[in-house]
């Protein structure tokens, strides 16, 4: 025993080390394709103008991620017990705690993530053809070529870390100001109406299923009822507009894709992307939406009984493995998706459709691609999951993909994440939220228990897995052995998430 223990710690080490240099030798990669102009951005404009963006969306997409996870999982728990410690957090939670605004901030949000990783591809991801310091051919194909420095770069600082801080420092991390602008700019995307034809949808979706879409507001009338009618239309002809300009561009060969790919197979890999996105963005909601479903209203279809058996193996440590698969998926392919939708006119090329210079800078920028992808490949298949989440964990691609993206977690290519995250948590002070509000048990001895059904689910609401259940690897533990204070917050991470995914193992054994 005392063996399989010491090669099963030696393992974990070993992948916890070669993430964190690869980790390291990607961002030196990127900044090097920057300062030498071999970006799409850099190349544009000017490497410091590609260094700051860059930079600066990594870092709001981290605020993006790690706020969704704060503000879902404060959610249930009474604001007024952190009105007078974290009043910015207090006053972000009163916004999306309000009416239906939380689904609002949730609509408005996916498409910044989506639109912030189209940002951060143009900043650093190579163009054709580039070449750095003389590398190896192979040490450019793998990095360079297939998007992998970008990927690890993305996932691990833009997403991952703030995740695992965001879970149980939730108080903490939407204490500011950058927080709260973060909200309000999401639910000024979602007031656009750019992405209200997701409503439709979501209507349409829980008419088939029988379930109509829940809501905390009373009927539109007026005024009201018109404003919103008139966005799903201008959403509508929005989308119609991207998907006409983009297939036109593909077909034309007019996309940054990759050279010698024909526009008939550009346009069917763009379409099956996206499915796998819509599939990996899907797989959350309907799983968060089994554990609210009694046994008995379950079925007993094999792929949904396979398909929960493994995510809640081993007292649900598989889930948190899904999750970090699922994420390095998604950003794979959200990289290739801004790859193949990003317009780009060859120099002595005419502009798509004879469009004006201004114009054809606008489709340049991959706004469009984002509007297709974020509507198509990610909100009407939450949607979906969200009203049918037996038939889609039913379904056996569903088993596959779970089965994919624990394959990718069991490589440890993203353990670099809880490195990260304990920087970030020593150097900015983080304190998990029971510092400040006690356990759930405890806030319910004091006459303050939490609201779990608070958090409306079920059709028309993108509600996806709570929290981030995955304690630090044993990597960082042996390589921060020395610090005590390390290894008691890993210990605090491990017991406090510990009793939901023992419970989700209890169900799923039922």
């Amino acid at each position: 025993m005392g063996k399989k223990m010491s090669a099963a710690s030696h393992c974990n080490a070993f992948k916890g080390l070669y993430s964190t240099c690869l980790l390291i030798f990607s961002i030196v990669l990127v900044m090097g394709l920057i300062f030498t102009n071999q970006t799409g951005l850099s190349q544009d404009a000017h490497p410091a103008a590609a260094f700051i963006v860059l930079w600066v969306t990594l870092i709001w997409l981290s605020m993006v991620e790690g706020g969704q996870a704060s503000l879902v999982g404060l959610h249930p728990v009474d604001k007024e017990l952190y009105a007078t410690t974290h009043p910015l957090s207090y006053k972000n939670c009163s916004i999306t705690n309000k009416g239906d605004n939380l689904d609002r901030y949730l609509m408005g949000r996916q498409f910044m993530v989506i639109f912030i990783v189209f940002c951060i591809n143009y900043s650093g991801a190579p163009v054709p053809g580039a070449e750095l310091w003389n590398l190896p051919t192979w040490v450019t194909t793998v990095f360079l070529n297939t998007g992998i420095a970008m990927i690890l770069l993305t996932c691990m600082v833009g997403q991952l870390a703030s995740q695992v801080n965001a879970s149980h420092c939730m108080l903490d991390y939407i204490n500011n100001y950058f927080a709260l602008f973060t909200l309000y700019v999401a639910m000024a995307v979602e007031f656009t109406g750019v992405m209200h034809c997701s409503y439709l949808i979501a209507m349409i979706i829980g008419r088939l299923a029988g379930k109509p879409i829940e809501s905390r507001e009373p009927p539109k009338t007026g005024f009201w009822l018109a404003f919103f009618w008139l966005r799903v239309l201008w959403s509508i002809g929005v989308l119609g507009f991207a998907l006409a300009v983009t297939l036109s561009a593909l077909f034309q060969g007019k996309t940054t894709m990759w050279p010698g790919v024909p526009g008939g197979v550009a346009v069917v890999l763009f379409f099956v992307l996206m499915s796998v996105v819509g599939m990996l963005e899907g797989m959350q909601i309907a799983f968060f939406a089994v554990t609210k479903i009694k046994k008995e209203d379950r079925g007993d279809k094999k792929f949904a009984k396979m398909t929960c058996e493994l995510l809640f193996k081993g007292k649900g440590r598989n889930l948190p493995g899904f999750m970090i698969g699922r994420q390095l998926s998604v950003v794979t392919c959200f990289f290739v998706i801004a790859r193949v939708t990003t317009l780009s006119i060859a120099e002595g090329e005419g502009n798509l459709w004879g469009v004006p210079d201004a114009l054809q800078n606008f489709f340049n920028t991959g706004f469009l691609g984002a509007i297709i992808t974020t509507i198509l490949g990610s909100i009407t298949w939450q949607l979906v999951a969200s009203a049918f989440p037996i038939a889609f964990l039913s379904n056996p691609i569903t088993y596959i993909f779970l089965v994919i993206c624990l394959a990718f977690e069991w490589t440890g290519i993203c353990g670099g994440a809880w490195v990260l995250a304990w920087i970030m948590k020593k150097m900015i002070g983080f304190q998990r939220d029971e510092v400040y509000i006690g356990t759930a048990e405890e806030r319910e001895q004091q006459g303050h228990k939490d609201d779990a059904e608070d958090l409306q689910a079920g059709a028309g609401h993108m509600i996806k897995l709570p929290g981030f259940y995955e304690d630090a690897p044993d990597s960082l533990k042996e390589l921060m052995t020395t610090d005590p204070d390390v290894a008691k917050w890993m210990q605090e991470s491990s017991a406090s998430l510990q009793a939901p995914a023992e419970d989700a193992d209890v169900e799923a054994q039922e």
